[in-house]
């Protein structure tokens, strides 16, 4: 039944996919055109793993919100040095969406002109590139943005925070203790793991996977559908770390919808979902909670069509506890 329902969801925009339910206690995994142990770029969804990790390290005494991130990153005293973490958490620091580029390298507009012609990756800066970015942002925006630059350096100013690095706190305090294996940052095309699937843009041409060491934390993460389907049952039943993440504590986009630390809330027809979505050259992602009815739904699929429609629209449809 899920399997048919999933199919007419997704139809034939998205010829290889993998959907997980969460309900009634148990887990009900479809999947289509891939195998069961292959991983996806899930995108934006890193952003909320980020935020997981900023919520655990805040609760730990690591960080606090108000701490500036010049403070945990060598960025000397430009604009982006003084910004709280806490309003880089929220989308809220004023930072651009997307990164100037660095003295010697091609502006972002020829990147994703790059992307669209050709299916070039548009990240792959290293967290030193990523760094000199990040002193190049001359002026702070006034207003919320939702900020790719934001939480890359959200996510290396929280693991300089703990002392080590990005790709190592997520395994110390997210994918070991759940035992998420699949979870993994490649810095470059060379440490993709066998498993990984090779995206499409929507008219099925082939897509460069987006790697990078800067890009971990924002949109660099790739899993398989049986990990992100473990940590959604971990965040329904309060073990994941930094379960706090998910609490809203501002309005963002609008008066409907309220963000934590990345994660999005929205009263959807009676239901009160926590979610977030991921989207990439070649991959498209959507992770959503009902939290009261104990219910959850994570779709990944190898093609950029967006799948957030079919993924609120099948949660809506779950039963309640």
């Amino acid at each position: 039944m899920l399997e048919a329902t999933l199919r007419t969801r997704l139809g034939s925009r998205h010829p290889r996919f993998a959907g997980a339910v969460i309900a009634g206690g148990e887990t009900t995994i479809v999947i289509r055109g891939v195998a069961p142990e292959s991983d996806f770029e899930i995108g934006s969804i890193s952003k909320a793993i980020t935020g997981l990790l900023y919520a655990d390290a805040c609760g730990r005494g690591e960080i606090a919100p108000a701490t500036p991130l010049g403070e945990l990153l060598p960025l000397g005293n430009c604009a982006a040095a003084g910004v709280s973490i806490g309003s880089l958490s929220r989308h809220a620091s004023g930072l651009p969406r997307l990164a100037p580029a660095a003295p010697g390298s091609a502006s972002m507009l020829r990147r994703t002109a790059s992307l669209v012609l050709q299916g070039d990756n548009p990240y792959g800066e290293s967290l030193a590139e990523l760094l000199e970015q990040a002193r190049a942002v001359r002026r702070l925006g006034t207003r919320p943005r939702y900020s790719n630059l934001g939480y890359e350096l959200l996510g290396h100013a929280v693991a300089a925070g703990a002392g080590t690095g990005y790709r190592e706190l997520v395994a110390a305090r997210l994918s070991g203790p759940l035992a998420l294996d699949s979870v993994y940052m490649p810095a470059t095309p060379g440490e993709l793991r066998p498993g990984a699937l090779t995206g499409t843009s929507r008219g099925g041409r082939p897509r460069q996977p987006w790697t990078g060491e800067a890009l971990a934390p924002a949109g660099g993460i790739r899993a398989s559908i049986q990990d992100l389907a473990r940590l959604a049952r971990a965040l329904l039943d309060g073990t994941a770390p930094g379960m706090a993440a998910l609490d809203p504590v501002a309005k963002f986009g609008g008066p409907a919808v309220r963000i934590g630390a990345a994660w999005l809330t929205l009263d959807a027809k009676g239901r009160r979902v926590t979610w977030h979505n991921g989207g990439t050259g070649g991959f498209s992602s959507w992770i959503g909670l009902d939290r009261e009815a104990n219910a959850g739904v994570v779709l990944l699929t190898a093609t950029a069509a967006p799948v957030d429609q079919p993924g609120f629209e099948l949660l809506r449809e779950l039963p309640a506890r």
